[in-house]
């Protein structure tokens, strides 16, 4: 077998090794990612779900510097799956060229990627699997980058005093707000409990960053819907899909290019700009004084009357 048919019918992997004209690049890969979804233009695939195989092979730019183990600096394999997803999701397709130039495209989207390999297969239309490969670099997309604004999520970010999260009303406040359509984010202040004082105002910061955060896993415990999330990308994650977040502020807070600039002791007006920085649609605090300013919506309900 010649190289050229060997590697048409390889792993997209390697046609990207061995298609490689640059410099050093980085690859992720998604292989075997199999999605039960209706496509197809013959009447006999009109109304019923077939299996289809994508293999999707992304070269980025190398990291500069040490990557720090930092979730945030890599192109997320959930990018990926999240691009097949949201083009499954956005209308139903006749043709896999038409939905491997999509999920292309939107990959291509990230600031990351240079070039995408997709290959999707049909796995039931025959005794073997029936499909297409595209290659698509960042130059094809022409300039033009899709609007892609109206994807944002714009969660409801919500503060709970410590009483608060005492309150008997807890689960019902969640029951009620996860709810609504907006995805939920909770954000608590520092413990009652008294903290190091250690008089050096960094290691200051950072012990009350982290104090916010031991807050946030006593609420995780007491209600398990909430999950305890500290980074962009996860955050991200969760409100596509979702999950009710409890924010842990330190990563986001120390790596801010422009971070607040007010105490970090000063939870209700951290959280203002946590709302401002994830452009929610609202900022709602239970049971402590609404930040003086903040170029979001916000909405003071005192313990023991209805959130909504």
């Amino acid at each position: 077998m010649s190289s050229e048919i060997r590697l048409a019918f390889a792993h997209p992997s390697e046609r990207a090794i061995a298609t490689a004209d640059g410099g050093p690049v980085d690859r992720i890969s998604l292989r075997d990612h199999i999605v039960e979804v209706e496509i197809g233009a013959f009447q006999a695939e009109r109304g019923t779900r077939q299996r289809v195989c994508f293999n999707v092979v992304v070269e980025v730019q190398p990291i500069v510097g040490h990557i720090d183990d930092d979730v945030d600096r890599i192109l997320s394999y959930d990018r990926v799956t999240e691009a097949i997803a949201s083009e499954l999701g956005a209308e139903r397709l006749n043709l896999l060229e038409t939905l491997a130039e999509r999920i292309a495209e939107r990959i291509l989207l990230e600031p990351q990627a240079l070039r995408a390999f997709v290959r999707i297969e049909k796995l039931d239309r025959g005794p073997g699997a029936l499909g297409v490969e595209i290659v698509r670099s960042r130059s094809d997309l022409g300039g033009a980058v899709p609007d892609t604004s109206q994807e944002r999520p714009h969660p409801r970010v919500v503060y709970l005093s410590n009483a608060a999260m005492k309150s008997d009303h807890l689960g019902a406040w969640i029951d009620a707000l996860a709810a609504e359509r907006a995805p939920l984010i909770f954000c608590v202040g520092l413990p009652d409990e008294p903290r190091a004082d250690v008089g050096h105002r960094m290691a200051q910061r950072r012990i009350d960053l982290l104090a916010i955060e031991q807050n946030g896993w006593v609420l995780a415990a007491r209600d398990a819907r909430c999950k305890v999330v500290a980074t962009r990308t996860e955050l991200d994650w969760a409100m596509k899909n979702g999950q009710v977040c409890i924010w842990a502020p330190s990563k986001i807070v120390l790596d801010a290019v422009e971070g607040p600039d007010m105490p970090v002791t000063d939870t209700v007006a951290l959280t203002g700009w946590f709302a401002e920085e994830m452009d929610a649609s609202e900022l709602l605090v239970i049971g402590a004084e609404a930040p003086a300013t903040a170029n979001v919506s916000v909405r003071n309900s005192p313990i023991g009357e209805s959130v909504l």
